[in-house]
């Protein structure tokens, strides 16, 4: 089973894609588990969201307190929480900053694998402006799933919301993540 924690803000999309990347894992056939952690906080505050992935059924229902890879959508929660906890020393950081891993590795103390990138460049970049996109393809990337597969399943979710042109920007912003983090994971 591969665990997943998210970490954002509220109103940042942690808990969208979290869902997103559960409805693109069910299409591979997994099980998949996939929730949010947040009380009656305004948007701005910190939330939590999270993954179970499996190739059987899943029966634990409890957060992620073991992550095999944790998302930080929000840089500054790296001041204010502690996403690196209980994150598995063979795990993996990815963390949306301008910051190199280097940095990132020094101010979180985590030994293990770090993806550092500026997500929320490369979301203004493809004109969307929200970060959690270009997460999700980094952890898509990570997870080593189909990218053509997860696109499908972005597509078809967004399109019930957006228009066809905001679908098409998120798309390039998903590519970008899932290219950047595919780099940095796979060259290092």
């Amino acid at each position: 089973m591969i665990e997943i924690r998210w970490h954002g803000r509220g109103g940042q999309g942690a808990k969208t894609v979290s869902q997103i990347l559960a409805q693109i894992l069910m299409r591979e056939g997994k099980h998949v588990q996939a929730f949010p952690e947040y009380g009656p906080e305004r948007s701005g505050a910190p939330v939590k969201a999270y993954d179970r992935i499996s190739d059987e059924e899943i029966r634990i229902h409890s957060g992620v307190y073991n992550p095999d890879i944790v998302a930080v959508i929000d840089e500054t929660l790296l001041e204010s929480e502690n996403p690196t906890d209980g994150l598995k020393p063979d795990g993996v950081l990815i963390v949306n900053t301008p910051r190199s891993a280097d940095e990132i590795r020094r101010k979180t103390g985590f030994q293990g694998k770090i993806i550092a990138f500026n997500a929320t460049k490369v979301a203004q970049e493809a004109g969307t402006g929200f970060p959690n996109v270009p997460m999700l393809g980094a952890v898509v990337a990570v997870l080593g799933v189909d990218p053509q597969v997860a696109e499908e399943e972005l597509k078809e979710t967004l399109s019930h919301r957006l228009p066809p042109e905001v679908v098409e920007k998120n798309l390039k912003a998903f590519r970008a993540g899932y290219e950047a983090a595919k780099e940095v994971y796979v060259g290092s």
